[in-house]
């Protein structure tokens, strides 16, 4: 039987806010303080967020005009194969279920179970299985259609935007004032430079390229995808901007340095420990937002790819009534699950990290193929062609390359699994030739 095909329901407001979720998870929450350790004033971790920001807004127009392009499902994937052929989607897709997508979900995921057990003080023992628990209730809700699905992506996205809008309130009125200390000096040396302090900024701002993978249950995707990626984009900008300045506003450049939890710092400082809890239950919310269009994004990649041939023929099966690739949602929870159990949240993140920036940058590569070897004008062209996706592209290298400088052993274990996968490859091809297109 063939499959119904995907409907496009998705409208610009559900698509701007799966944006605004891909990207927003625990990073906005945890990163500040790092990135403040590594520069030397408030000013200039500002302009390191605004910059951070303005360069991802920089990626989302390459992915805009590649989603232009390919308004289908499955992103990076479809660009992958399309420009450098089938191996390199092969790579991408195999990668994306065992390293990125998946450890990214589990990270997050573990992140929940952390946050949950200490608003409602429960024993440390838990956190694994509240993230498990986590990742079944997101996919179980993702089972019935993406309409049910973006509803409560929606209600996440517009939830977890109220929880940054409380802090930056509070913050702000906390400080009144004395606000001018948000862009003074340290008092202390920092142990890094910029480069070091742009990581966590980058990397709270990934996640971006969600949508593209869905786009082929976007409403008119050629108008719709630019529109909700720039407009998803500039919230998000706006929201990280005035979450540091309502750091550095009640807690100094070195205050917020040496906090380990700055959103828990603040709201305790002016709430007490109701503070804490109150936003310790807005980043529970927030990870269990991430986690959803994580995996949403992801099945949709394999369900291409079981199409093409490059994954299980099942997982190629949408449901007849939902329209949603259900078995492959399940895979990939399933996986995310074993992750969950089987490592702990710095490993998780160290891999997710580097295979999600390495992806960027070899899927931005696929942009300058297609405009050499394709004539069309899509609906949307990325501006000040070929100088921002060249930009982007060589700060997305130097950031792998200090990654993998930084943590060699993470990077060491995500390149392995790619090759790995090469000689998967040869007999994949072999054994399954026949259901291949």
């Amino acid at each position: 039987m063939e499959n119904p095909g995907y409907a496009r329901r998705l409208t610009l407001m559900d698509a701007a806010l799966i944006v605004v979720g891909g990207i927003i998870g625990g990073g906005i929450f945890l990163n500040p303080g790092i990135a403040a350790q590594r520069t030397d004033s408030g000013l200039v971790l500002l302009a390191l967020w605004i910059a951070g920001g303005l360069l991802t807004l920089v990626g989302c127009l390459c992915y805009a005009e590649l989603g232009a392009r390919r308004p289908e499902a499955g992103g990076s994937y479809v660009y992958l194969r399309e420009a450098f052929g089938r191996l390199a989607g092969f790579l991408f897709g195999w990668t994306m279920l065992l390293v990125i997508y998946s450890g990214s979900a589990a990270a997050v995921a573990t992140i929940f179970g952390s946050y949950a057990t200490s608003v409602f003080g429960l024993s440390p023992s838990l956190v694994k299985p509240l993230a498990v628990g986590a990742l079944v209730f997101v996919t179980g809700i993702n089972l019935f259609g993406i309409r049910l699905g973006a509803q409560i992506q929606n209600v996440f996205a517009i939830l977890k935007l109220a929880a940054i809008a409380v802090l930056v309130v509070t913050g702000l009125a906390f400080a009144g004032a004395g606000t001018t200390q948000a862009l003074g000096a340290s008092a202390a040396p920092t142990s890094g430079n910029l480069a070091g302090a742009l990581l966590p900024v980058l990397f709270a701002f990934s996640g971006f390229s969600y949508l593209n993978n869905l786009a082929g249950e976007v409403r008119e995707p050629q108008k719709t995808l630019p529109r909700a990626l720039v407009l998803g984009m500039l919230v998000v900008i706006t929201a990280y901007v005035l979450t540091n300045y309502a750091y550095l506003a009640v807690l100094g450049h070195d205050g917020l340095a040496a906090s380990q939890a700055p959103a828990a710092d603040v709201m305790s400082r002016v709430f007490g420990a109701s503070g804490a809890k109150i936003i310790a239950i807005g980043i529970a919310i927030s990870t269990l937002g991430f986690c959803n269009i994580t995996l949403v994004a992801g099945a949709r990649v394999l369900q291409v790819m079981g199409e093409d041939g490059l994954f299980f023929s099942v997982v190629s099966r949408l449901h007849p009534r939902h329209r949603t690739p259900n078995i492959a949602l399940m895979m990939l929870s399933g996986w995310a699950i074993f992750l969950v159990l089987a490592a702990n949240y710095g490993q998780l993140l160290d891999f997710a990290t580097f295979g999600d920036w390495a992806a960027y940058a070899v899927t931005i590569a696929t942009l300058f193929w297609y405009r050499r070897r394709t004539a069309e004008r899509p609906a949307f062209v990325t501006p000040a062609y070929p100088l921002l996706p060249l930009l982007f592209l060589a700060t997305v290298i130097a950031v792998v390359a200090f990654y993998t400088w930084s943590k060699p052993l993470s990077a060491g274990v995500v390149c392995l699994v790619v090759l790995a996968e090469l000689p998967v490859y040869a007999v994949w091809r072999r054994l399954f030739s026949q259901v291949a297109r």
